[in-house]
């Protein structure tokens, strides 16, 4: 249901943009603006029209939902990839074939090639070497020990209360518990003392 509402969103930021164009009289901002506008339009006529299509951005935002539920990171990795990182990519390599220099252009070529086998590589370790179960699972255990981090302090308020409740229980005060424990450890330390003294004699004898 939002997907409609989402697209006709993205096309009546568009029509904001023409028009500002528009009042500028500026012939490279119309230019900008009208390519905004038909990208968006060439976008909902290839993905919502058929139905086929128009599973693929409903999985993927599925996907992405179930992904953020497991851990909040995946949100602001997902914004750094595609709005930044992706972009800023393919601009640098368009840059490159643009200087019309020989040096520029095979070394463009050798980027996008390295790029396709990176790509190539990714895909194969996410499907089929368990990437996706992987992800899942690393993101799991994060959450998990983010929950632990959080509830740490109350788990040991809890433990310190069983704790005194068990020597109420058993009438053995802390200090008294110290005090048997010290005892205990001052009488093995004795008992060490004089074998080691006997032993010392009888290798004297």
């Amino acid at each position: 249901q939002m997907l409609p509402l989402t697209l006709g969103a993205n096309i009546g930021t568009t029509i904001t943009g023409l028009l500002a164009a528009m009042v500028s009289d500026n012939v490279d901002a119309l230019q900008v603006a009208l390519c905004h506008l038909f990208f968006n339009i060439s976008g909902i006529v290839i993905w919502y029209p058929i139905p086929i299509m128009r599973r693929i951005p409903l999985r993927g935002a599925r996907a992405l939902g179930r992904a953020t539920r497991r851990s909040r990171l995946v949100p602001p990795i997902y914004i750094i990839v595609v709005f930044f990182v992706i972009p800023l990519l393919l601009l640098g390599l368009s840059s490159l074939f643009m200087q019309k220099t020989v040096g520029f252009t095979v070394l463009g070529s050798f980027l996008v090639i390295g790029v396709i086998l990176g790509l190539a590589r990714f895909i194969w370790w996410w499907k089929k070497q368990e990437g996706l179960q992987k992800c899942l699972a690393c993101l799991d255990r994060r959450t998990d020990m983010n929950n632990t981090m959080k509830t740490l302090p109350e788990d040991m308020q809890f433990l310190k209360s069983k704790v005194s409740q068990l020597v109420e229980h058993t009438g053995l005060p802390e200090d008294e518990e110290a005090g048997d424990a010290q005892k205990g450890s001052d009488g093995t330390a004795e008992v060490a003392a004089e074998n080691e003294e006997v032993a010392v004699e009888d290798k004297e004898e």
